[in-house]
């Protein structure tokens, strides 16, 4: 991997969860990380209820910020996660990419990120 493309990843403490709300309406409250309304209705990032079955632990870029004209950023992080089949959900902000990754196979992300040459650290679920 070129070395302008290497980033600083970081595991956001706690579980998260991702729904979809057909109706395409506005999530209550604040208790949610991120919101994509597309033509599907609106999906939402948001911790996790201890009754959501799948789960995602969320990579963050933003201390690899860049501008949004610099190409391949994405694409470093989410080729050796294809490469080693761990799945994976994005939502982008301006500067920074979030990259989730089931919370069971989240070890396995790491490992395969920092054998990319990623710098990744990690916080446990529940640390802020």
């Amino acid at each position: 991997m070129t070395s302008d493309r290497v980033q600083r990843l970081r595991f956001l403490p706690g579980h998260f969860a991702v729904t979809l709300d057909e109706r395409g309406g506005t999530p209550p409250g604040d208790e949610w990380l991120a919101l994509v309304r597309g033509p599907e209705g609106l999906t939402v990032i948001r911790p996790a209820a201890p009754g959501d079955r799948e789960q995602w632990r969320a990579l963050y870029s933003g201390d690899t910020a860049h501008d949004l004209d610099v190409p391949g950023m994405l694409n470093a992080v989410l080729t050796p996660l294809a490469r080693a089949a761990v799945p994976v959900f994005v939502a982008s902000t301006f500067h920074a990419d979030l990259v989730l990754v089931p919370v069971e196979q989240s070890d396995r992300a790491a490992e395969v990120l920092r054998a990319a040459g990623h710098h990744v650290t990690t916080a446990e679920p529940g640390d802020h």
